[in-house]
């Protein structure tokens, strides 16, 4: 079984603010099957750091306006 990961992301509202772009159309735009697509918008897998600046790009905004990641208690060294 593949561990869900823990990256958010709005690619579902960034399509539907675009033109309603399909999963198909993101996927040609960006050069991976649909199903890829599916899987990286339900948290399902995580992009290459590449993919995800080819999605950004596709909506022209920024790679942390696409992919979110929890804010985790993290200590500093000092």
């Amino acid at each position: 079984m593949v561990k869900p990961t823990r990256v958010t992301n709005s690619i579902r509202a960034l399509r539907f603010t675009h033109g309603e772009m399909t999963q198909a159309e993101l996927a040609n735009r960006i050069g991976v099957t649909r199903q890829t697509v599916i899987a990286i918008e339900q948290g399902r897998y995580s992009p290459s750091l590449e993919t995800a600046f080819l999605i950004a790009h596709v909506f022209g905004v920024r790679l942390d306006d696409v992919f979110q990641y929890p804010d985790t208690s993290v200590e500093e060294t000092p």
